[in-house]
């Protein structure tokens, strides 16, 4: 080759192709690093193991004699996840399980599956399937026995034990958690479930170990009460009660059909068209409408926000988010089971304000504050979720919705940040109906013409499979005063 400059020229053009090919490879690998980075299973593991394996490893006998290792890891300790973050998770894992009824041993694998006409079906397929421990399933089994939530820890400790059983026992310096410890906790679990028999079993399993008083005593309590009892009765496990049970079961179905309402659908009166809203500034850009119900009046806005836009709102939120708050009656309890916020103000010309004109145009009402909210950006932790609620206050006068003393919610604009590739659809309980997670807005009236709440606007954020989610406008009514005039029809 180095006898010809034609030769050079030729190698010179291999290595742009195999440059090429490096580019296609990091596109792929970065495509699949993100899936990883919204995958709820590492997002666990990764909790866990910043909480207690390095913990366990930094301070186990085979790390003794490192001084270094023990003093880094201390000057960390202050930003690592405490045991709050671990349990949520936990929860949060456990809550996606329930919604989506997701098998535990699936999970366990690092697949999304459900059973479906008595066939494992994949609710989503993540590039890179991430298995978990059986020190990882007996930490989840734990945080459900710890609550006394025996329908899950029955589940999880079951499959902790496979696992643990698949590793003949081994103990790793960064586990939690051993085959006796996933034994004992499993015993007892199904003792509260009325499988006393099974309870037996395993306790008598564990009297192989070194002998524990009190697993004895177990024995003996079982094998009276098998006596006593006759044949075991098997009333199966049965899910904690909710304060939503009522609504639970539409809810679930609603997440699990992701928006697939056929019948719902079906209604003549629905339809698409591109929107102007006699807006002038909308005439050479109509926005592609579509009107999803009727009863509440709901509409889904197509590509109301870019790209560009979306990364912007982002940057702009992240320094401020911090973990939610609920109305609590006249004042504000911090929610378990939710996520983080924040709330971004800005000038005409910021991209807030760009949003916020957008808004108005196209339901023509007064979002500037006072008479509209700042723009909540939400975002959304491991099985995060929004329960059953409704957006305008229904209580109390002295409800935080009036703190703006603008009078109540009258609308709601939903902007989807970001495509979730599973979960996260928003389920309008009584009106029976779901809205997956796109590139698109929600805008629906929480109250009638009359200002009465609209009990139909009752609705929930499903649990995020993978990635995140939303940015709300709250509309209030005081501004709209001749922008949407008041009626005494209580069906307007």
């Amino acid at each position: 080759m180095y006898t010809s400059l034609l030769n050079v020229k030729q190698a010179i053009s291999v290595e742009q192709k195999l440059i090429d090919y490096l580019r296609t490879y990091i596109d792929h690998e970065q495509e699949r690093l993100q899936d990883i980075k919204a995958n709820p299973l590492v997002a666990f593991t990764l909790i866990k193991r910043l909480h207690s394996e390095w913990l366990n490893v930094v301070y186990s006998n085979e790390a003794l004699e490192n001084a270094q290792l023990r003093s880094s890891y201390e000057e960390e300790e202050p930003e690592l996840p405490k045991l709050e973050d671990l349990q949520g998770a936990a929860k949060g894992l456990m809550r996606l399980q329930d919604v989506y009824a997701l098998q535990v041993s699936s999970l366990a694998r690092g697949r999304f599956q459900r059973v479906a006409d008595g066939e494992a079906v994949d609710v989503y397929m993540p590039a890179v399937s991430i298995p978990l421990s059986g020190d990882d399933c007996f930490l989840v089994g734990k945080v459900a026995y710890e609550q006394e939530d025996y329908y899950h820890s029955v589940q999880w400790l079951e499959e902790s034990v496979r696992l643990f059983r698949g590793t003949r026992g081994e103990w790793s310096p960064e586990n939690e958690g051993t085959l006796e410890d996933a034994l004992d906790h499993l015993a007892f679990s199904h003792f509260k479930t009325g499988n006393v028999s099974h309870a037996l079993s395993l306790s008598q399993e564990l009297l192989h170990y070194p002998m524990n008083g009190r697993v004895l005593q177990n024995v003996e309590k079982y094998e009276k009460l098998l006596v006593a009892a006759g044949p075991p009765r098997g009333d199966g496990l049965r899910r904690p009660t909710s304060t939503y049970l009522r609504t639970r079961e539409t809810y679930e179905r609603l997440c699990q059909t992701q928006g697939s309402q056929p019948m719902h659908f079906k209604n003549p009166r629905l339809f698409c068209d591109y929107f102007t809203n006699d807006n002038p500034a909308l005439l050479l850009m109509p926005v592609r409408r579509e009107v999803l119900s009727l009863q509440p009046f709901a509409v889904l806005y197509h590509d109301f926000i870019t790209d560009v836009e979306v990364e912007d709102v982002k940057s702009l939120a992240q320094p401020g988010l911090r973990r939610s708050v609920v109305a609590a009656g006249e004042k504000q309890a911090t929610a378990d089971y939710r996520i983080s916020k924040a709330w971004l103000k800005g000038s005409s010309l910021s991209i807030v304000g760009k949003l916020d004109q957008r808004i108005s145009m196209l339901t023509g009402l007064d979002v500037k504050h006072p008479y509209g909210e700042y723009l909540q950006v939400v975002n959304y932790g491991i099985g995060g979720h929004y329960e059953p609620h409704f957006d305008h206050a229904t209580q109390s006068p002295s409800s935080p919705v009036f703190k703006l003393k603008t009078g109540n919610r009258v609308a709601t604009f939903m902007i989807y940040l970001s495509p979730v590739e599973a979960g996260g659809s928003t389920a309008f309980i009584y009106a029976n109906f779901s809205v997956p997670v796109q590139k698109a807005a929600i805008f629906w009236w929480n109250l009638h013409r009359n200002g009465e709440g609209n009990i139909d606007t009752l609705h929930a954020g499903c649990p995020v499979l993978i990635g995140d989610k939303w940015a709300n406008k709250w509309i209030h009514e005081f501004g709209q005063e001749f922008l949407r005039r008041c009626s005494l029809n209580p069906e307007e």
